[in-house]
């Protein structure tokens, strides 16, 4: 029985946003656009030299499901915030934006909430830096049967494969929605998590119901420049795949259905969650039953609306945009 239309998997991560110049960058080490994941010690460092902070429930994939709750499906965020003052706003503010989070802080324990600095230029490009903390320590036994097994949609964030746990936590969480009769499906999240996971993502590729990258990581994934190979292999080996260029056609395949849809170029105020927001307003899309091409498009619409401001979350009502679009 579906207990709600979309349930997330992933790193439950506080966003700490902070405007800079290049030079601020360049003083303290920052490589820019890029994310980078760093120690404790440097995390603390980086956080307190954050001017005018703003921080929010973040993490990839939770910011796709807050994005598809606000577009008013049923949601849930399965994910592992420490017993501290972040990890308490983390689990509240996911709560007050329609989503249930479904574990509660842990106490004890040393590694403490995770949290990403996140330095945006005045070019708009955001510039993360990373502390995972407790959150990449989600396993298996964080995974409840009914949450995942209720799922219409489940979405796991490919960054959990980076610990054997979090990976446990993965599959199960992916086999109980599917016996419970939903769809599984995967964010291949960054180039270089798909070089360090290359053959556990081409055998998942095969075996879930969708995929979602950009550009960058299905050539990684197949070990090619040529994307138009890529996309090919990955059409044959998935039932649906979706591959997003970055101001470009967004290219989505599902089995012999193969559209193109097009992109209003925005200039933007900050990149974050460009990506996430896709995603959100895809599988809005995918669970109400709308075509490829407006799924597709509405993930455009809504990866427009958030670049247009700072964060990684909508502002605007983005269903009011589908609507203007005669797309529901």
């Amino acid at each position: 029985m579906t207990k709600y239309q979309l349930v997330g998997i992933g790193n439950a991560v506080v966003d700490v946003i902070s405007q800079c110049d290049d030079h601020f960058l360049t003083r303290m080490g920052i490589d820019k656009g890029v994310m980078q994941l760093v120690e404790q010690e440097r995390g603390e460092f980086l956080y307190e030299q954050m001017e005018n902070r703003v921080q929010m429930a973040g993490g990839s994939v939770a910011n796709s499901v807050a994005g598809a709750g606000a577009l008013g499906l049923s949601t849930a965020f399965i994910g592992r915030v420490h017993d501290d003052e972040l990890g308490r706003f983390y689990a509240k503010g996911m709560a007050d934006d329609g989503t249930d989070f479904v574990n509660a802080p842990v106490p004890g324990g040393e590694l403490p909430t995770s949290r990403s600095m996140i330095f945006v230029s005045p070019d708009g490009e955001r510039s993360m830096n990373t502390y995972l903390g407790i959150s990449s320590e989600l396993g298996p036994d964080d995974v409840p049967d009914d949450v995942a097994g209720g799922a219409q949609i489940l979405f796991l964030e490919g960054y959990l494969y980076d610990k054997p746990k979090g990976k446990e936590a993965f599959e199960r969480a992916a086999e109980l929605c599917r016996k419970g009769g939903g769809q599984a499906g995967i964010a291949l999240s960054d180039p270089f998590c798909v070089d360090r996971h290359r053959a556990d993502f081409r055998r998942l590729v095969k075996s879930l119901d969708y995929v979602i990258g950009n550009e960058h990581e299905w050539k990684s994934l197949y070990e090619t420049e040529d994307l138009g190979h890529a996309l090919e292999q990955a059409a044959s080996d998935s039932g649906l795949i979706v591959c997003t260029r970055s101001g470009h056609d967004v290219v989505l395949v599902r089995g012999d259905e193969m559209v193109n849809v097009p992109v209003n170029p925005v200039t933007p105020v900050d990149a974050t969650g460009a990506g996430d927001q896709f995603a959100a307003g895809f599988l809005y899309g995918l669970s109400t039953g709308a075509t490829l091409t407006a799924a597709g498009r509405m993930g455009c619409i809504a990866a427009a609306e958030v670049i247009g401001h700072y964060g990684a979350r909508p502002e605007t009502d983005v269903k009011a945009l589908f609507k203007a679009e005669g797309l529901i």
